[in-house]
């Protein structure tokens, strides 16, 4: 018995070899801070690859490149898989591949989350259309489990190729700064093509693919950061989508009143304020963690909690393009409500949106179909729904951002909030136009027009009258009024028609 537990000794030992750069963690070491501690079970260790092509029976190596395993965040199980470039480049072939696939598979079984640390060379090309099928099968396993269970994605390395599809298909994308790369092509092929020369960095580093491309929702500054966020989000998620999102012990007192709202929101809207300040006073103990904040910077939408309980958050913000709708922030928005709606965490929406954009560069970015995602996305959405009206709600946007019209269960709206098809200024000058130009003093009149329609339409009131918001409310009662709305709609059941699945304007 000892020569036999001696040879799986020295094969564990074999298997646990990775040859880093220095400095630089292994897998395992990586996936030891991201679960709680002694908690990894490690499943697929003695794999090989079975080619013996181009050179590669020599090159074997138990694991094949990646490890895998499930253990625990929080105490609640996850399983993960983390690429080792250190073997075999971490490229993907079939038995690669299948072993990432097999713990997609108990994930899915077991209703888990299932998070991965991506660094690899991407496709292993000495196997040819293995790699492909590898790829095939991981994308979808992705499809298949999406609204199912979490699906989180950390790139910590490359990550080229095909292999970016798997990350685009996941829920959500960690990037660490320097390191983390994502790209189609390489710069080496850009530059043959193109003729443009850039580092890979430039091309497809964490600044790109948060700040320009959109494709990742959280910028990291190193490895660590990256995988404690990684477990902050999860936090805020149920293991599945038949559970309700966990709940803790409340710390921050859920009927606190702060004066200081009164001063987060100016009163004449053409003064621009960051609504970041607005979500702090609303959730517990200040604590919100945005998502994509640096991409379509004019919404932000994000996690935080509300008495113990877990909420999304999505919220014009007038500091950016006075927190206009177009193409990307109606993107970002649009994908954060169906993920909430798919976890069954109800939703808080802040309104102050002077419209969709205009001009002929977000038409022909096709801001009609952008801006419908936004559209279906809340009218399917099934959780509490509560929407708070802080200021402008204009036109096709007024619709747009969660109204009773769209699903909303509970609108309520502050004393400076102005309803209405568009501002004062642009409905006198339609209304009224032939008196204002045939008058002796066509700007008194106007001003006076513009009074007028303001003291009728451009106010909450006769939103109220007219049952298109449910109230009119001190701003300091809000966070009360959003506590005792989320309890009164905690077993809220939304009917459904029965189809097989709805056609999104993607």
């Amino acid at each position: 018995m000892q020569e036999l537990l001696n040879k799986l000794q020295a094969l564990q030992e074999e298997a646990l070899v990775s040859k880093q750069k220095p400095g630089k963690r292994s897998p395992r070491q990586n996936i030891e801070v991201l679960l709680d501690p002694g908690t990894f079970i490690e499943v697929d260790m003695f794999v090989k690859h079975r080619c013996h092509d181009f050179g590669m029976e020599t090159k074997k190596a138990l694991g094949d490149g990646v490890v895998t395993g499930y253990g625990e965040i929080d105490g609640r199980t996850v399983y993960v898989f983390a690429q080792d470039i250190s073997i075999i480049g971490g490229s993907l072939g079939n038995a690669h591949a299948k072993k990432i696939t097999t713990v997609m598979d108990l994930a899915l079984k077991a209703r888990c989350p299932i998070i991965g640390l991506l660094d690899s060379g991407g496709a292993r090309i000495q196997e040819g259309t293995d790699s492909l099928a590898g790829y095939g099968d991981i994308f979808y396993r992705n499809t298949r489990a999406s609204g199912v269970i979490p699906q989180i994605t950390a790139v910590l390395g490359t990550t080229a190729g095909g292999a970016v599809y798997s990350p685009a298909l996941t829920d959500f994308i960690f990037q660490v700064d320097k390191s983390g790369l994502m790209f189609i092509t390489g710069p080496a092929v850009v530059k043959a093509v193109t003729g443009v020369e850039l580092t890979m960095d430039e091309l497809g580093g964490a600044r790109v693919h948060t700040e320009i491309s959109g494709v990742s929702d959280f910028f990291c500054e190193d490895t660590d950061s990256c995988l404690q966020s990684v477990r902050r989000l999860l936090s805020f998620f149920p293991s599945n989508n038949s559970e309700k999102p966990p709940r803790i012990a409340p710390t921050d007192d859920p009927y606190r009143k702060d004066e200081g709202i009164l001063k987060a929101v100016p009163s004449n809207p053409k003064r621009s304020y960051d609504v970041r300040k607005v979500i702090n006073l609303l959730v517990d103990n200040k604590d919100f963690m945005e998502v994509k904040a640096n991409w379509a910077k004019s919404i932000v939408v994000g996690f935080a909690r509300i008495d113990g309980a877990p909420v999304g958050i999505i919220a014009n913000n007038a500091l950016s393009a006075a927190g206009v709708l177009d193409c990307d922030s109606s993107d970002k928005a649009a994908r954060f409500i169906r993920f909430c709606d798919a976890f069954n965490i109800p939703m808080l929406t802040l309104v102050d949106v002077p419209g969709y954009m205009p001009g002929t560069k977000e038409e022909y970015k096709g801001i009609i179909r952008h801006g419908a995602k936004v559209l279906y996305a809340y009218s399917e959405a099934t959780v509490p729904l509560i929407t708070v009206v802080l200021r402008k709600a204009y036109g096709g946007a007024y619709i747009a951002m969660c109204s009773k019209h769209l699903g909303a269960d509970y609108v309520m709206a502050w004393p400076t909030a102005q309803i209405a098809v568009m501002g004062a200024d642009g409905a006198a000058n339609i209304i009224y136009k032939k008196e204002i130009d045939n008058s002796a003093d066509p700007e008194a009149t106007r001003a006076q027009k513009i009074a007028e329609y303001s003291d009728k339409f451009d106010n909450p009131y006769d939103a109220a009258f007219k049952f298109n918001i449910d109230d009119v409310i001190d701003p300091r009662e809000t966070r009360t009024r959003i506590v005792k709305a989320l309890k009164a709609l905690e077993n809220k059941v939304e009917p459904s028609v029965p189809k097989k699945h709805g056609n999104n304007p993607f």
